[in-house]
């Protein structure tokens, strides 16, 4: 089982949307690129949602005992929260919002997918803080990145 948050989730699914099929280590030590091989692996992969450090935050350097210390680039979105922990939590919650779920639901891969393409719809709201032609083109890859994990790949 892979304790996940809801757009860490959503971003490596959008990542498949954009042909990424291989990750490598990040610099921070986080583990975006095991947890990505493991859900592109396996769709019926268990997740659990969770809206604090998760398993990709847990052996990063900016993980400071359950919470993270980094910072988000604000240039292009002024109105956001200045750190990533509030950033993430906000983005995290309205996720949470839209489709339903809450913290500790458990969802296979291929069933969070289905999902999410049932109940997105615009996700406009969710980053509303971020340019629209940013959305935009991140709404248009989750879509492609949603109709590979679930039609196009082997399962």
């Amino acid at each position: 089982m892979i304790t996940i948050k809801p757009h860490h989730f959503i971003d490596i699914i959008t990542s498949f949307g954009t042909g990424q099929r291989t990750f490598e280590p990040h610099p921070y030590g986080h583990t975006v690129h095991t947890v990505s091989q493991q859900i592109l692996d396996d769709a019926d992969t268990l997740l659990e949602m969770e809206l604090g450090a998760d398993d990709i935050c847990k052996p990063c350097i900016h993980n400071i005992d359950g919470s993270c210390d980094d910072t988000i680039d604000i240039s292009f979105r002024p109105q956001a929260p200045p750190t990533k922990k509030a950033w993430n939590l906000l983005i995290d919650q309205r996720w949470c919002e839209k489709l339903g779920i809450r913290q500790g639901d458990r969802f296979s891969a291929r069933d969070f997918c289905q999902r999410i393409r049932e109940r997105m719809g615009d996700i406009t709201d969710i980053y509303r803080e971020v340019p629209a032609d940013r959305t935009q083109k991140r709404q248009a890859n989750l879509i492609k990145g949603l109709d590979f994990y679930l039609e196009n790949r082997v399962i």
